[in-house]
């Protein structure tokens, strides 16, 4: 029980574990205040930089802020829309049939028949829908056929 604590190497001699041995990397009270100093001297100038750079940016954002602002105010509100602006025209045209269908110009028929389906399902007069869109979605379709069969 004498030996608790140490080991011994292979020449006998006697070895103390790691934890137990003094330390040999001993720092003075005055390299440490010295190295505390240079850090706090270096979290200064860090927050000052800090402070000066959000300074100079809040004096750049008012001009720029402005700018900004005055385009958006410029800009027309359609060019946010996904929705065609705009009402029908008199005479359907094979570019508004498409629009209403929500297709190319070039469909083939079935494609034409499929997307005039889905659209009186959803805006059939008898299930709440507007009788005159019905009306334009039936001249639609009606329009893309007849040019589909020329």
């Amino acid at each position: 029980m004498a030996n608790a604590g140490r080991v011994t190497g292979d020449g006998g001699d006697m070895m103390r574990y790691a934890e137990y041995s003094p330390k040999t990397n001993h720092r003075s009270d005055t390299d440490t205040d010295r190295r505390l100093a240079r850090t706090l001297i270096a979290v200064g100038l860090g927050v000052a930089a800090a402070g000066f750079a959000g300074r100079y940016a809040f004096q750049l954002w008012k001009p720029l802020g402005q700018v900004f602002s005055e385009t958006v105010r410029k800009m027309p509100s359609s060019a946010f829309s996904s929705y065609y602006k705009g009402g029908f025209e008199q005479k359907m045209s094979k570019r508004e049939a498409s629009l209403v269908l929500g297709i190319g110009p070039v469909s083939t028929k079935a494609k034409v028949r499929e997307a005039h389906r889905s659209m009186m399902v959803l805006n059939h007069p008898d299930k709440g829908g507007s009788p005159y869109l019905a009306a334009k979605i039936n001249e639609a379709k009606d329009l893309l056929d007849k040019e589909n069969r020329r």
